[in-house]
Parts: C-alpha cells; sequence; structure tokens
C-alpha cells in the first residue's frame, strides 16, 4: 500500500497532516495551519520537496533521541518526524519520506 497524507482538523479549530507510510505508520507531522487552503498547501510542498535529501534536518533532541525536519524552499520546516531510537532508524523515516510523500494521496478527514 502507498504513502497517504491524513489531513485533519484539532480541537482548536486548526488544520495540520500527518504523512503516513503503507504500513499506517507516521513518517511526518505537519505544523497547525490557520486554514484548510493553507494545510494542502503544506501537503503539496511536502510532495514537491521529500525527494530532495537537502531538504532535511537531522536533528537530536534534549533527551539524545535523532528526529528530522522537512524544509520548504524558503527554509520554513513543512514538518517534523517522530523522535527515533537511533540514526539509522531516523534515516529509514527520511528514506521513507522520500518514497511515500511525492506521489501520496490526501485522505481529507475535515469535512
Amino acid at each position: 500500500m502507498a504513502g497517504k497524507f491524513d489531513l485533519k482538523k484539532s480541537k482548536n479549530d486548526k488544520y495540520f497532516f500527518n504523512l503516513q507510510a503503507g504500513n499506517g505508520q507516521i513518517i511526518l507531522t505537519s505544523e497547525m495551519y490557520e486554514s484548510r487552503a493553507s494545510a494542502l498547501n503544506g501537503i503539496e510542498s511536502v510532495k514537491k520537496n521529500a525527494g530532495d535529501d537537502a531538504r532535511y534536518g537531522r536533528l537530536t533532541g534534549k533527551d539524545g533521541s535523532p528526529y528530522f525536519t522537512l524544509k520548504a524552499g524558503n527554509g520554513q520546516v513543512i514538518g517534523q518526524s517522530q523522535m527515533y531510537s537511533g540514526e539509522k532508524a531516523r534515516d529509514g523515516g527520511i528514506e521513507s519520506c522520500k518514497t511515500n510523500g511525492p506521489g501520496a494521496v490526501t485522505d481529507d478527514q475535515t469535512a
């Protein structure tokens, strides 16, 4: 099964999305957006930028856990991963984002 974007609305009426791998695991979570249209633009930005390795920030959390961010061409962070158990796992998450992001369909759950 291919990856997909789940577009959702939060309890405080903001919009966000998750990129899921084919196995249902969440690869990337977006920031909160004020409007549905902005969140859809964020999804398009992930599709456009996911394949470019230079757009990924390989970071380490305060507890030492590796994670990554995906940035748009303007340098703004589009989404952030979960915390991983190690760098190898994080790098696998980046590869999954590269594989699933560009062709993922959108499941709009905001209606």
